[in-house]
């Protein structure tokens, strides 16, 4: 009984050095304890999406994409390096080879030059019902200091993802 109660005790102190003092804000993308995701669901706004990105702290909340690095080699129009983080649910479809991202879901990919300086920072926000017609992803690009320079239904975006519609609008790595 001592043994099972000091796993217990392990794997809760494990739990909460992974997610922090709030497991579930890494799942729900922000919000409080409790609730559900509908309930604390971060509004399509870009600006709006922007603050929440920073309150959680996505560089150390969120998980950097299953096999990749931090500056990996990228293509063009993200740049030369690229780092790209993504909330739990979506990772966890990711290494669950799920074929789709799940509502919430969430990839930040922060774009930099040759030089390793920041360019810009672009994001896919899936939204319930956003857009059924491009994977419903909303659709956000950031100068460093997080000026919103495009966000919505971003046509370039889409025109461009849309190659990969088979894999949720993904690029990034294969999701099946």
């Amino acid at each position: 009984m001592k043994r099972i109660l000091l796993l217990i005790a392990i794997l809760a102190s494990a739990g909460i050095m992974f997610f922090g003092n709030d497991p579930a804000q890494a799942f729900r993308g922000g919000g409080g304890r409790g609730g559900s995701q509908a309930a604390t669901a971060i509004e399509p706004k870009g600006a709006i999406l922007w603050e929440q990105l920073k309150k959680m702290d996505y560089k150390a909340k969120f998980k950097m994409w299953p096999g990749k690095t931090s500056l990996y080699q990228g293509t063009e129009p993200h740049g030369s390096l690229l780092t790209t983080y993504v909330n739990i649910p979506a990772f966890m479809n990711i290494v669950g080879k799920k074929g789709v991202l799940p509502e919430g879901s969430i990839v930040v990919k922060e774009n930099y030059s040759a030089d390793k300086k920041l360019m810009s920072v672009t994001v896919m926000y899936k939204v319930r019902a956003y857009n059924p017609d491009a994977g419903d992803w909303f659709w956000a690009k950031y100068a460093p200091d997080g000026k919103v320079e495009a966000e919505g239904k971003v046509e370039a975006c889409i025109k461009c993802h849309s190659v990969k519609k088979d894999n949720d609008y993904i690029y990034t790595g294969s999701l099946k």
